[in-house]
This record gives C-alpha cells, structure tokens and sequence, in this order.
C-alpha cells in the first residue's frame, strides 16, 4: 500500500481528515472508517504518521468523485468526473462493495411560508429528489434554496440536506432556521457571547447580518446542514 506523507506541517494531517468529513457529510472516525472499509485503528495509524493511504484517495474518488489533491492540499476542483443532466455525477457506496446502491424518494419542501398567519414554517411538499443510500438518515429534511444569500457555498436552487437531529449549535456552523415571517432561512450561525446573542451571517456579502437572543436561538434551529446537490 503506499500512501501520500504529509510532513511539511504537522496539523496537515488533520485539516485533510476535516475536508474528507464535510464532504462526506460524516461526523465521526467509526462511519468513515466503515465507508473506507478501514479498522478504526488505522486512522489513528495514519494520523500518528501523518499520512493518507492511496487507498483512502481512491476510494473516496470512486464513491464521491473527490479530487485527491483537493483533500491532500484544499487544491481546487474539489470534485473530478463527469457532469449528467446538470448536476454533478457521485458514484454511490454500493458501487465500491459489489451490492446495488439503495436510493430514497424523498420530498423537497420549499422555505417560504404558505399561509403568514401561520406560527411558524411548515413543511410543504413540492416536489421530489431521489438521495443515494450514503446521504440518506432518518432525521434527514431537503428543503430546494430559493435565494442566493449562501452563495457561493450554496446556490439558487440547490438541493438542501437537513439533519434535523443535529440541533447542537457550534459556531460557524450552518443551520436551517424557522424565523417570523421569512419562514425556513439557512445561515451560518456565529455565537457573541459578549452580548448574549447568535448572529445570522450569509456567506454572500451583499445581505447584512442578522441577529437572535441566544435563549431563542436553539428554538428556531430546525437542524444543521448536512449536504448540498447543486451544479459547480
């Protein structure tokens, strides 16, 4: 097996392991150990070496089409293959393991609110998005952006996944929010601790920041992004 080393700085290692888990929308060293059908030891191992196995390159390409020199270096494009039909093709875990992918049907609300004398945002079925086996969960909510507030991460029309279990805010993370009158808005959530507050920050400079009481705050979050699909 050989593997790429990463001596030139030691926390190189670990923003790499950072890009493999954001764009895998995987949270912990047990299910990426799983999807690379690793040992959990052997990320410890690498870690301890300061390197990333091909193997780890490779499969990562196959299931997600990720660039390897954007997980080595954060060397753009972040993916590589072919674009079908608008929208980036993502090869699915099922291919890797020799079993046919699962997909699921699942809705796709819209953010806005229906009825304004509503409580609150509401989901609302709209139309449907077929989601590999890999970025599907129980908690999952797909939600089709509307405005171009979160551009250039997240685009006008995008496919949004929500994981409504992952309502635990950490700074500078991005969360859907059911907000008066604006219904679902999904924004990158700073915490002010000095002034007691949440800050609503869009990654487009051209919207100003918004604020929330951070006693509020965990009451708005619906969940956390999980994933986005969307042309690049």
């Amino acid at each position: 097996m050989t593997e790429t080393i990463l001596q030139e700085n030691p926390n190189r290692f670990d923003d790499a392991f950072e890009r493999i888990k954001k764009s895998t929308g995987m949270r912990t060293q047990v299910e990426i150990a799983k999807m690379l059908d690793i040992r959990q030891s052997s990320i410890s191992d690498a870690k301890r070496r300061q390197s990333i196995p091909d193997s780890w390159l490779i499969k990562l390409y196959q299931i997600y089409n990720l660039n390897p020199n954007w997980i080595i270096d954060g060397e753009d494009p972040q993916f590589l293959g072919e674009q079908r039909g608008g929208a980036l093709q993502v090869r699915e875990a099922g291919d890797a393991y020799g079993r046919k992918p699962k997909h699921y049907q699942m809705p796709v609300s819209a953010m806005s609110v229906e009825d304004q004398n509503e409580s609150g945002w509401k989901e609302n079925n709209i139309e449907t998005v077929t989601v590999p086996e890999q970025f599907h969960r129980p908690s999952l909510l797909v939600v089709r952006m509307d405005e171009n507030d979160m551009e250039p991460l997240i685009a006008r029309g995008a496919y949004v996944g929500i994981d409504k279990d992952r309502r635990t805010i950490r700074s500078g993370a991005i969360y859907a929010l059911d907000m008066p009158v604006e219904g679902l808005v999904i924004k990158r959530l700073l915490h002010d601790a000095e002034n007691a507050r949440f800050i609503l920050r869009s990654d487009n400079s051209a919207y100003t920041d918004q604020t929330i009481a951070a006693e509020t705050a965990v009451e708005r979050v619906i969940g956390r992004v999980a994933w986005v699909f969307q042309e690049i």
